[in-house]
């Protein structure tokens, strides 16, 4: 008998041969014996039958109408015997009106053996039905899900599972659900949250390894529809809520579901809705000591149209008015949250000096809505052409600028990764010393620090052969670095000279690179600026590794701090606030009118405490 339990993932078990014959017909030719349906899915990427007319029979497991069908598998002691086939099927059929299709129903079909999808793994199927005999009542003990209750040691292969009914229940933890609101699918883990390969590893055989082990552990619970921004969700009891959002790291109740294969991978169709065992909370913002803190945000791209409340839609960021409002209410909740003295900000309008700028009317919005009436922009005009820009804004009433803001000229900034910005601040009630032109107490010789807010190149938008800004090493080298990484590197090495130069006149150690490098902590252009002298303010973290970002359900650091590692003392704290990246995109100022702090953007931001 097929096994029906498992201890691990896909453990054989002893089996005895189930008495029926396989037969199947070329076409137009009918068949008049049963084939099993494990003799139609084989051992292969696809069916040796594809193309043959077949008849079957078994039991009715899930009906998915927006899928076009339903699947059946082998009743209980009538399979195959061969654990290494699938005894699940998909039958592109629907039931007329007056028919009822239930679970449990026995049910005989003549069709013809197909493959469905463009590229392996394709989903084995029935198509041109010629007929579906309902043969009796339905009976649920006729069907038994294949049970796991262990994560997987070692390679899964679904195929074997293939439009089977499975019952999970190994613990599953939701690692990533920027799908759901689109196609209905969150991504589960069996080994909790995971991790980018190159956050945790440098490019290499380690990173692989890790790459394997997150693609064992991942399974993707989907609604079974095909179609595109559902209104609701089959297997939620309804949509994240403010008071239950589903949270990544929340730890979901065993769940039954249908093993299906769609978009060249293999999907869970839970046939029932899923609970949430263990919620994952929401984090009180953090808090870091020192006499100056430090705020990095990634504001995901805040455009004021044309700063009169016309001008929308914009080429980046909100699309009307009203959205572009609800977003600054967003971040200016979060930054208020934060008790920052300076704040570094990227993707921000490129849209010059003045009162009308996106970066101008923001901190007009953040003293506006109090109790802190003292920020101000670090106004200079550019840098860079992009249409976005990195940032600066500080409290007047705790910090003040030490000389001119600078930016690089270098020509690796002049597309792609934008100008890095530099301004020297020292915490009111400290004087200058040597070289600075901020005032303070006689006698004093207290130093500023120089904040340089970044924003590098994406990993997105992969370049063709022939693109007239890519370089060698532009394109994906499948090494977990994604696309751009050359042009990343030559960015970091062009940022780290310019530091080196002491382009504010204020000294070169006591300084920090901060922003979406967008790298992970193990890539190139980070390990490149840990040689070049700076370290990571996050490495002693506690209660795990750090992350700001969430992609294709595994976490990690795009957004970093990094300090010069003969300053490292001087370092008073360190903290990620997650209010974004573990929230529910439905939660973004595009689809949610509260003024939330909770995706607030896709990036979480991150502080850090200074003590000159």
């Amino acid at each position: 008998m097929r096994p029906r339990a498992l201890s691990s993932i896909l453990t054989a078990l002893p089996f005895v041969l189930a008495p029926l014959f396989a037969v199947a017909c070329a076409p137009g030719e009918t068949p008049s014996e049963l084939t099993p349906i494990g003799t139609i899915q084989g051992t292969g990427p696809s069916s040796l039958l594809e193309g043959s007319e077949v008849r079957v029979e078994g039991i009715v497991s899930a009906h998915f109408p927006a899928l076009g069908g339903f699947f059946m598998e082998s009743a209980v002691g009538e399979d195959d015997g061969d654990p290494d086939t699938s005894e699940g099927l998909f039958i592109v059929w629907e039931p007329p009106a007056d028919t009822a299709l239930a679970t449990g129903q026995r049910v005989r079909v003549h069709g013809t053996v197909t493959e469905r999808g463009e590229s392996p793994p394709t989903l084995t199927a029935l198509d041109e039905v010629e007929s579906v005999e309902l043969l009796g009542p339905p009976n649920p003990e006729a069907l038994l899900p294949v049970t796991i209750t262990d994560a997987p040691t070692g390679p899964i292969t679904w195929d074997r599972l293939e439009g089977m009914l499975v019952r999970i229940e190994a613990p599953l933890t939701v690692t990533g659900h920027s799908g759901l609101q689109r196609f209905g699918e969150i991504i589960a883990s069996f080994d909790g949250r995971l991790f980018q390969p190159t956050e945790l590893n440098r490019p290499g055989p380690e990173a692989d390894s890790l790459r394997a082990h997150n693609d064992r552990m991942k399974l993707v619970l989907d609604d079974g529809s095909n179609e595109q921004w559902p209104e609701a969700i089959a297997y939620l009891p309804d949509w994240p809520e403010h008071d239950t959002p589903l949270r990544i790291g929340s730890v979901l109740e065993p769940m039954t579901g249908v093993i299906d294969v769609r978009r060249a991978g293999h999907l869970l169709l839970p046939i029932e809705q899923i609970a949430v065992r263990e919620a994952a909370t929401r984090p009180d913002p953090p808090s870091a000591d020192g006499r100056l803190r430090i705020g990095v945000i990634n504001l995901e791209n805040l455009f004021n149209g044309d700063g009169e409340g016309g001008g929308f839609p914009t080429p980046r960021g909100a699309q009307t008015f009203t959205l572009y409002e609800r977003q600054q209410a967003k971040l200016v909740a979060t930054l208020q949250a934060l008790d920052v003295h300076v704040a570094a900000l990227a993707e921000v309008e490129n849209d010059g000096v003045g009162p009308r700028t996106a970066i101008a009317q923001f901190a007009e919005a953040l003293n506006e809505a109090g109790p802190a009436r003292d920020w101000a922009p670090v106004e200079l005009e550019g840098p860079g052409g992009d249409a976005i820009r990195v940032g600066l804004l500080y409290r007047t009433g705790s910090v003040t600028p030490v000389g001119p803001a600078v930016f690089p000229t270098d020509s690796i900034f002049e597309w792609g990764s934008r100008p890095p910005l530099a301004q020297a601040f020292l915490p009111n009630g400290e004087g200058a010393g040597s070289g600075a032109t901020a005032t303070g107490g006689e006698g004093s010789t207290a130093e500023p620090w120089v904040i340089v807010a970044n924003h590098l190149k994406s990993k997105a938008g992969c370049p063709d052969a022939g693109h007239p800004r890519a370089g060698p090493g532009d394109a994906d080298q499948n090494d977990g670095q994604a696309c751009w990484n050359a042009h990343r590197v030559v960015a970091a090495e062009a940022l780290a000279d310019w530091i080196d130069a002491d382009p504010t006149g204020m000294g070169t150690q006591r300084a920090l690179i901060v922003g979406d490098l967008n790298s992970y902590a193990q890539e190139d252009p980070i390990s490149l600026l840990r040689e070049r002298g700076w370290a990571d303010a996050f490495a002693e973290s506690d209660g795990g590794p750090p992350y700001s970002y969430v992609f294709q359900g595994e976490s990690g650091r795009l957004d970093h701090v990094l300090i010069r590692t003969s300053q490292r003392p001087h370092l008073a704290g360190a903290a990620i606030w997650h209010s974004n990246a573990d929230e529910f995109t439905g939660f973004g100022y595009e689809y949610d009118p509260e003024p939330t702090v909770w995706r607030s953007s896709d990036h979480d931001a991150l502080v850090v405490g200074l003590d000159p």
